[in-house]
């Protein structure tokens, strides 16, 4: 019931920037949505998140200052903007229904994913 379609990864060369976007369905407002990233040899990574009804939203040390998240509740859209890409950015990122509390890093539910490419 609950589905998360993520779109807008690509190749970006170090120091860029790239916009992804999160459409979902079938949560509940007071849920919170959030993005995760997992590359290959590493431990998954909560990226950002943000509650629906409320819009509190989350960054972990690593994406403070160069990530933005954001809402369009009419479009049941979850965006983030991530700015000055690093070679280590590059994962398959994921949107899904966040458990909160959980620091963006657990999950009930995601999508397929889009993949980031930061590379010269």
């Amino acid at each position: 019931q609950v589905q998360f379609v993520e779109s807008g990864g690509g190749l970006v060369h170090p120091g860029g920037s790239l916009r992804l976007s999160c459409t979902a369905s079938g949560f509940n407002l007071d849920d919170g949505i959030g993005w995760f990233r997992q590359a290959p040899g590493k431990e998954r990574e909560g990226v950002s998140c943000i509650s629906i009804n409320d819009g509190i939203i989350y960054y972990p040390d690593f994406m403070k200052g160069r990530a933005t998240i954001s809402r369009d509740n009419a479009k049941n859209t979850v965006n983030l903007e991530m700015n000055n890409l690093k070679p280590e950015d590059t994962a398959v990122y994921y949107c899904g229904k966040v458990q909160l509390g959980s620091y963006c890093r657990k999950y009930d539910a995601w999508g397929q994913g889009t993949q980031v490419t930061v590379s010269s």
